[in-house]
């Protein structure tokens, strides 16, 4: 698998290898994401190995990514501007567009860049030590990852014109507030979290969760009556796998567990 930069690492993990555990490992940089980091990230979702069911993204060190590498921004002019973006647009949509469903495990700074990496996963895991900011709105420029399509999504335009224009950080408890992230954990567990959802989500149906990924979004930007029929569709797609049926009939015969208060 080409990959163009020694700043991410893939290693397998599960029982048959069926979990990409994808480690941003800049950590003197706070995972600051450059071009090479980027690139390397799309190579990674578009040689997937053919086993895995799920993916992780975290970052060593204190923080999960706090941002673009401001170090390596170069002038550019317009239309270098909006290629340099429409890459990033590209590779960040082999994440949430790939293979396989995104978790992502959230620490220290989640910030510019970082939040919109974060916004282009699945599920995100913050621990108590994640703060949130678009810090881009002081600096003079603008999102370019994508966020301003994908992060509104999450917790609406007002909110984001909020943080890019006052600069706000929003501290882990607020941000699974208002929809940053679906699980809020102890500092120092993300990962762990991560991890246990990645295990549950890889024993689900292939044909489920890749419905959940490409299907559901779809549905709910479309009108009610082509959502409901688009919904139809992938009813009838999804229940004929086989692997389905078998599992249909597995709970019909009392070999299935039966959903529980926790």
């Amino acid at each position: 698998m080409p990959i163009h930069s020694n700043d991410i690492s893939l290693s397998l993990q599960g029982e048959s290898s069926e979990i990409a555990v994808i480690t941003l490992t800049r950590p003197a940089k706070r995972n600051a994401l450059n071009d090479g980091l980027i690139l390397a990230l799309r190579d990674i979702f578009q040689g997937m190995p053919s086993g895995v069911r799920a993916a992780v993204i975290h970052g060593a060190g204190d923080h999960f990514c706090a941002g673009l590498d401001l170090s390596e921004l170069q002038e550019r002019d317009a239309g270098q501007g909006l290629h340099h973006s429409r890459m990033w647009h590209a590779a960040l949509d082999c994440v949430q567009q790939g293979p396989v469903p995104v978790v992502a495990a959230l620490h220290g700074a989640v910030v510019g860049g970082g939040l919109e990496l974060a916004s282009a996963c699945h599920i995100r895991v913050a621990d108590t030590s994640s703060f949130f900011a678009l810090p881009e709105g002081s600096r003079g420029i603008f999102v370019g990852g994508g966020g301003s399509v994908r992060i509104p999504r999450l917790i609406g335009a007002a909110r984001m014109a909020d943080m890019m224009f006052t600069g706000r950080v929003y501290k882990a408890e607020e941000g699974e507030r208002i929809g940053l992230a679906q699980y809020l954990v102890p500092e120092g567990t993300a990962l762990d979290k991560a991890m246990e959802l990645a295990t549950r989500i890889a024993s689900n149906a292939p044909l489920t969760n890749y419905a959940l990924m490409h299907a559901l979004p779809r549905i709910a930007e479309q009108p009610a009556d082509q959502g409901f029929f688009t919904e139809a569709l992938m009813a009838a797609i999804v229940q004929n796998a086989p692997e389905a049926k078998e599992r249909v009939r597995a709970f019909l015969e009392g070999r299935a567990n039966k959903v529980k208060r926790d």
